[in-house]
């Protein structure tokens, strides 16, 4: 998720150990924004009929369809006079005159066409950054030479290693979960990080950014915030980055880039689908979603999302997310955020460099959908920054990244299996950590 206790950002904690948060605004206290618009799900046999139901009864503004891959979706958004359907998933983003509300909620009931309706969410995001690393200073020994790995299995290993991590050449993170012992590269998998967008002239990414867009208006994809550009190094940083140690995941993955929060992290769920739709569109397998917004303890998980994960999977596509940095461990635990709280999608939780639960990791609070379904590794984590740059950050934002090359290399092996086997396989694959699944899920993210 995003880095903040907003009701969206990429999730991170500051270089204090602090809780992120927006500039006036007491902690713990953000309210849910709105945008004043609606988010509609339809029936993908008959969309067109619940849109003539809304223009007839609600007087919903001028409908213009787009599909994924077409440009303009963005300045469409942006536009109050004009109510945007995503063919691809079957929603659409309409704006509804505050008089005319409670129709919309009687038309949506009337109406079997229109499966759910709900307030369209401010989404936001705050830049939470380590200083960068220094490649030649001194880091701890990590044993990992091959009599260690013949005297123990891979679970003791993992939990044997505690905070003794050599990065000198590879990152705590891919040791951690064995990408750097895994022969898949990801080569042949597209694999969609929406975010902040990238940094397109990174040396380290122009080989694996295949297709951008931006659903921000009138901004183009180039990342000036930093959460994207980590998100897309963790997932597919090279193998051999040209001066630091091996960060990324799947380094021969397709990535596709679409900006669905602003420079300013600022964004909405309109965006967010808007990119969800033309990933799918794009042929992604895996789609990495490091945003999100707290929920209230009970709070049940949006409608919407829950059945665009549906669709998605239905289409070949897994869809992760972080769950949250609210939490403030030991003494307070919060509910997994959304839209990782819905059952179909995966919820990553972080870990620090011991392999235990991270304090800020959202947990299993509420029910159907609000649990946690893997960890991964999310303190201290080092990858790609603008500016051809580098950074450390941690955040449940940087466990998901990690999940997504992970699932992405499970597609590689598996080309033919479908998205619901990939999302098992994930889950089946992970080794057994001490805490409990409501911590961790199914335990420690290991790669194939």
């Amino acid at each position: 998720m995003t880095n903040g206790p907003g009701p969206a950002g990429p999730m991170g904690r500051g270089p204090n150990g602090e809780r992120p948060q927006r500039a006036g605004t007491p902690l713990g206290t953000q309210p849910t924004e709105y945008t004043g618009r609606y988010v509609v799900l339809l029936d993908q046999q008959e969309p067109e009929r619940g849109m003539e139901a809304l223009r007839s009864s609600v007087g919903i503004a001028s409908v213009e369809r787009v599909r994924g891959a077409e440009p303009g979706a963005a300045e469409l958004l942006a536009r109050p006079d004009v109510s945007v359907v995503f063919d691809e998933l079957g929603v659409a983003v309409v704006d509804v005159q505050p008089d005319q509300r409670h129709a919309l909620v009687t038309t949506a009931e009337a109406e079997p066409t229109i499966i759910a309706t709900e307030p369209e969410r401010v989404v936001y995001a705050s830049v939470i950054t380590e200083p960068h690393h220094t490649l030649t200073g001194f880091f701890p020994t990590y044993r990992s030479d091959e009599d260690e790995v013949t005297r123990h299995t891979r679970a003791e290993l993992a939990t044997s290693l505690g905070p003794a991590w050599d990065e000198q050449n590879t990152t705590w993170g891919l040791q951690g979960i064995r990408a750097n012992w895994s022969h898949l590269t990801g080569s042949g998998v597209k694999v969609a990080v929406l975010d902040t967008g990238v940094d397109t002239d990174h040396p380290d990414l122009t080989e694996c950014v295949e297709a951008t867009a931006s659903f921000v208006p009138g901004a183009s994809v180039e990342d000036g915030h930093g959460h994207g550009t980590h998100c897309v190094g963790t997932v597919a940083g090279p193998a051999k980055p040209g001066h630091a140690p091996r960060y990324g995941v799947a380094g021969e993955a397709g990535v596709l880039v679409g900006k669905v929060l602003s420079d300013q992290g600022v964004g909405s769920d309109g965006q967010i689908l808007a990119g969800m739709a033309w990933a799918v569109s794009q042929g992604a397998r895996v789609i990495s979603m490091s945003l999100g917004a707290p929920v209230e303890p009970g709070e049940l998980f949006p409608q919407t999302y829950e059945n665009v994960a549906r669709r998605a999977l239905r289409l070949g596509t897994v869809i992760v997310a972080a769950a949250g940095n609210e939490s403030r461990r030991p003494g307070f635990v919060a509910p997994v955020g959304r839209p990782a709280n819905c059952p179909s999608v995966l919820a990553v939780a972080a870990l620090g460099k011991d392999l235990g639960t991270a304090f800020f990791s959202c947990g299993a609070i509420n029910g159907e959908g609000g649990e946690i379904n893997i960890a991964a590794p999310g303190v201290d984590i080092f990858s790609a920054a603008p500016g051809g740059t580098y950074q450390t950050m941690s955040g449940t934002s940087m466990a998901a990244p990690h999940a997504a090359g992970v699932v992405t290399l499970l597609a590689q092996a598996h080309p033919e299996a479908s998205a619901a086997d990939l999302g098992t396989r994930l889950r089946s694959g992970a080794h057994p950590l001490a805490q409990p699944a409501t911590d961790v899920g199914s335990g420690l993210l290991q790669a194939p």
